[in-house]
């Protein structure tokens, strides 16, 4: 029997929140490629197809208990890995780095996907492993595995930006967990000088110069400095008010690259202004704060982590991104989620979201 409590604790204001960001971003996508001389299926349209197969996705997992997907967690994350693998051997290549798999009909990417497979992961060890004085760093070498693994072979993509959001996810994570302060300070002291000597055994030659161009972008303005330079060019150009829908000259002259995917932002700025700006903010703040709330309110630990878990790949997507399109980050690829254009992130987006519908549909189930 359907039990009418599922529509009464399912979270309308989330959704409500949803479609307002998803609306701008189409939007914003119209304006941002209206130039563009396409013969085949414009921008805007398809995102909207991604973001209906994305909707049937985060409907399909309101339909069961999301405690299942415990069970089924470690087949998934091998499964991820395996795909991770895949790509190394026979991945498609484009601009440098091997991060797709061709599946025909569309290119897979499976790094996105690992983002929500990785927190149902984790969610699912920290619930079995909850330990009230915080995880010492012996305790911590199990979880650091999960996420060491994924993060290794993203980075032999290699895709620098998606290997930081999954050590920023799975650390949000971990933190939330619980963490003793000695072996906090010890993974303080590891990540420094993992830091160095990344610079100069890990890190490729165009990933360095993505750093000097964000410490001095002026160095190059034409050549590695020329995105950023744009970027806060469209953003500062949108004043208060901006320039008007479809009238920034940044966006419609062709001057601002990437503006569909990484730099959507800069071209909602130049067009919206500071008070678009505040308003797409808000909208996100929102949706940060509903993420944490059903947190709060999932009854069951599981829930709660994985709950967690996707408000932060949420937030940290939202900060890296905005950071990186007006110069206080270096670019590292990032595409603002459910505003860029992106097949696979916005589906794994709107996972994440079902998710969070699931949660709060049932926490008061026991």
């Amino acid at each position: 029997m359907f039990d009418r409590r599922l529509i009464q604790n399912f979270d309308w204001l989330l959704l409500m929140l949803l479609g307002f960001t998803v609306a701008l971003g189409i939007l914003n996508l119209y304006s941002s490629t209206s130039g563009w001389n396409l013969s085949g299926t414009p921008i805007y349209i398809k995102q909207i197809y991604w973001l209906l197969l994305g909707l049937t996705l985060a409907g399909v997992l309101t339909l069961f208990d999301y405690r299942h997907l415990q069970h089924i967690s470690p087949f998934a994350y091998g499964g991820c890995l395996l795909l991770l693998a895949s790509v190394l051997l026979f991945g498609r290549t484009s601009m440098g780095a091997t991060r797709w798999i061709n599946l025909g009909f569309f290119n897979l990417q499976p790094s996105e996907i690992m983002k929500p497979v990785l927190i149902l992961m984790l969610a699912n060890y920290f619930s079995e492993h909850e330990t009230p004085g915080g995880f010492s760093l012996r305790q911590l070498m199990a979880p650091g595995l999960l996420l060491g693994l994924p993060v290794v072979l993203v980075l032999k993509q290699p895709d620098l930006g998606t290997a930081l959001l999954l050590l920023f996810i799975g650390g949000t994570m971990a933190l939330f967990a619980g963490i003793r302060k000695a072996a906090l300070a010890t993974l303080a002291l590891l990540g420094g000088a993992t830091a160095i000597l990344g610079w100069f055994y890990l890190l490729y030659d165009y990933q360095k110069q993505r750093i000097y161009t964000f410490l001095n972008p002026e160095q190059d303005p034409l050549g590695s400095g020329y995105h950023i330079i744009q970027s806060k060019i469209a953003v500062g150009s949108g004043g208060f008010w901006g320039k008007g829908f479809m009238q920034g000259t940044q966006s419609q002259l062709s001057f601002l690259p990437e503006r569909h995917t990484d730099f959507a932002f800069s071209v909602f700025a130049e067009e919206w202004g500071l008070v678009g700006c505040l308003i797409l903010l808000t909208l996100y703040l929102l949706i940060i704060v509903r993420g944490i709330l059903i947190a709060h309110k999932a009854d069951s630990p599981f829930g709660m982590y994985l709950a967690i878990g996707v408000t932060a790949m949420l937030f940290w997507h939202i900060l890296v991104n905005l950071g990186m399109v007006i110069g206080l980050l270096p670019v590292v690829g990032v595409p603002l989620p459910l505003f860029s254009y992106g097949g696979t992130c916005m589906v794994t987006t709107m996972v994440g979201i079902g998710l969070l519908f699931n949660i709060s549909m049932r926490r008061f189930m026991f």
